[in-house]
């Protein structure tokens, strides 16, 4: 029979090999699930791994649905290390894109293209004021940032639905909920004429860098990671835990917001109900696939990108519901997890041990 045992030292060569062998199981339950519904399997498969990276028109919609990620689940990351469970990013993200919005829709047509980076840097301020209400609240009253920042989600989004169908309607927009369409100038400028891939790519490889610089090669992320993983000894080496907290939820809310205004300056081009699409869940995802790494992050985005996609080409040329996305998700996140046990502990086969008869069968045998 197989038993876990307890590994003498964690493992380091399975904490790499986990993330691979959760995506490979996930891969057999999805086909067995594509066989429940009556699908080919490998068409199915076909949908999530091969169309979203077919030519470079797909490997553009692709950079669409990662840059959010990894720009949300790199400032989850530095939040994670520190001991901190910024759970509402969706909602740092949404009053990222209300933040930037409103900056794009103040131009007109002789405004400069410089007004990008007030778009961008509104969009950053927006998710830091969203995330330093949870520090505020943590800080003063002790508040769980868990509730606290996922209770601002609805907030956020009931706040969206207030101002895109009231004050910032637009009025020549036959009722429907949405703001004006922003002028060109505020576009977040393109990578390649005709596809969608715009600068936000350079922008998150630039950050995943700077993530990295920060998190392994300053002081200050490094008291920000003694700080989570060691909080006694942080208070001993003189490291404040009120300003890690602080640091870390204004770094994890900018980086959402800056998310939210690309997506709103950048693939929408205009503010509607339908902003917030779930990459602020999705990231926590990416954070802990990516081991909470910045360049695991950037590859785990482009998985969970192909998980978007394939969903929507699952629906529209399969007939599956578009839910198929959230269930890889949620199957890479539960594989992963089950995987992780064998980062402490190791399978092993044991004999199973034999039944003793009991004294009465050896006397009816007698």
């Amino acid at each position: 029979m197989l038993k876990l045992e307890l590994r003498a030292q964690p493992s380091r060569w399975m904490s790499f090999a986990s993330p691979l062998l959760a995506l490979a199981l996930t891969v057999v339950i999805g086909i067995g699930l594509f066989l429940l519904l009556g699908k080919d399997p490998v068409r199915g498969l076909q949908m999530f791994f091969i169309e979203p990276v077919k030519d470079l028109r797909a490997l553009s919609e692709l950079s669409v649905k990662a840059v959010p990620l990894v720009l949300i689940a790199l400032g989850l990351a530095v939040c994670f290390r520190s001991n901190l469970w910024n759970i509402g990013a969706e909602g740092q993200f949404i009053l990222g894109a209300l933040a930037g919005g409103w900056v794009a829709m103040q131009a007109d047509r002789d405004s400069s293209p410089a007004i990008v980076l007030a778009i961008l840097a509104a969009g950053v301020l927006g998710g830091m004021l969203w995330a330093g209400i949870v520090a505020l609240l943590r800080d003063r009253f002790n508040a769980g940032e868990i509730l606290v920042s996922l209770m601002l989600v609805y907030v956020a989004e009931m706040l969206l639905s207030y101002l895109v169908y009231g004050p910032w309607k637009d009025p020549l927009g036959y009722n429907f909920p949405q703001t004006i369409t922003f002028e060109a100038v505020t576009k977040i400028p393109r990578l390649f004429p005709g596809l969608r891939a715009n600068a936000g790519v350079l922008i998150a490889l630039v950050l995943a860098g700077l993530a990295w610089v920060f998190l392994f090669r300053t002081y200050r992320g490094f008291a920000l990671q003694v700080g989570g993983l060691a909080p006694a000894a942080a208070r001993y080496a003189g490291f404040s835990s009120r300003t890690a907290m602080w640091t870390a939820l204004l770094i994890s809310g900018g980086m959402a917001g800056l998310a939210g205004a690309l997506e709103a300056a950048g693939p929408l081009g205009q503010l509607t109900p339908y902003v917030p699409v779930g990459y602020g869940f999705a990231a926590i995802i990416v954070a802990f696939v990516g081991r909470l790494h910045p360049v695991g992050i950037v590859f785990s985005a482009v998985l969970m990108s192909m998980f978007y996609i394939g969903g929507e080409l699952a629906q529209s040329r399969l007939g599956l519901p578009k839910s198929l996305t959230g269930v890889f998700q949620g199957l890479l996140l539960f594989t992963l997890l089950a995987c992780d046990t064998l980062i402490a502990y190791r399978l092993k086969w044991t004999a199973a041990p034999l039944r003793q008869a009991s004294p009465a069968l050896k006397e009816e045998a007698a």
